[in-house]
């Protein structure tokens, strides 16, 4: 996997991820693989998180989300 912690927009379909945009292109999401929750490094800071880990397109990605109103989408990692 690579690392890319890269803002990525996202839209849901229900309260799981259906459409990623990541570097100008759209990646419908066919499945969602495995899904989890995180409590993040409070001592940093960090706001507790869901993460997915979908199949979209060619893409098999970690995406992010921060917990409550206004929380960030990120794409965490890529399996290469």
């Amino acid at each position: 996997m690579k690392a890319y912690q890269t803002e990525v927009h996202v839209d849901l379909r229900d309260t799981h991820p259906a459409r990623l945009i990541w570097q100008g292109q759209a990646y419908a999401v066919q499945a969602v693989l495995d899904r989890w929750r995180y409590g993040g490094r409070w001592w940093l800071g960090e706001r507790p998180r869901t993460c997915f880990l979908v199949q979209a397109g060619g893409l098999t990605a970690e995406l992010h989300h921060e917990d409550g109103d206004g929380g960030r989408w990120w794409l965490a990692r890529l399996v290469d």
